[in-house]
């Protein structure tokens, strides 16, 4: 198993032991759009757990030096992303910047918070990618204020075929630290699920709609 592997499992098995994800395959969790699902991720919490939070901060770094070494701006999603983006701007010495899901609607209405310069090259930091709808959005809102963004860096992906083709579609470069699959295969190792629960999840992720019906 590569070095990277080994990583996103470790990651995984911290966001399971944290509470951070849950795996409920029998009794699914409902959406806010009504989707049911096996899984509920709320990576808020590894805010509070400082090892946690530095071993991210770490993986990001690692990323933006291998992918994006000239990267000139962290930006974060608002509101999960924005503490990851500010760990990881401190460590690389970076300015930083995070991006509204709209604009305010008083004073100057900023759409994004922090200096970013025309032409600056810019990697957005989000918490999570499920339709990947709203990180898209925000690096584009990085692109139309003349600054160009790199790519997207996430700490959990669901791996959904709609985010894959969002991301593919609009020409965005994403990466994550770690995956459902990944999560999958820490959770069965670390007994927080069976190996007769492992064809419900992964049905799950290849058809979501279907899931619970």
């Amino acid at each position: 198993m590569s070095e990277t592997d080994l990583f996103s499992r470790k990651i995984a098995a911290l966001l399971l032991q944290i509470g951070a994800v849950t795996l409920r395959p029998h009794q699914p969790f409902t959406w806010t759009s009504g989707l049911k699902s096996p899984i509920y991720c709320d990576n808020r919490l590894t805010m509070s757990f400082p090892e946690v939070r530095e071993l991210i901060a770490e993986g990001f770094v690692e990323l933006i030096k291998e992918k994006y070494p000239d990267a000139e701006v962290i930006a974060g999603t608002a509101t999960a992303g924005i503490p990851h983006a500010a760990w990881v701007a401190q460590k690389l010495g970076l300015p930083m910047i995070y991006v509204r899901d709209k604009a305010k609607g008083h004073g100057k209405e900023n759409l994004i918070e922090g200096v970013v310069k025309p032409g600056q090259k810019v990697v957005v930091i989000e918490d999570l990618i499920s339709t990947g709808g709203s990180s898209l959005k925000a690096a584009l809102a990085v692109n139309e204020a003349g600054a160009q963004a790199l790519g997207v860096l996430a700490i959990f992906s669901y791996e959904l075929d709609k985010a894959a083709d969002a991301f593919e579609g609009a020409g965005m470069p994403l990466q994550t630290l770690t995956s459902y699959s990944k999560l999958l295969n820490s959770a069965l190792e670390n007994g927080h699920i069976q190996q007769e629960d492992l064809a419900l999840l992964r049905s799950w992720r290849d058809n979501p709609a279907a899931f619970g019906v």
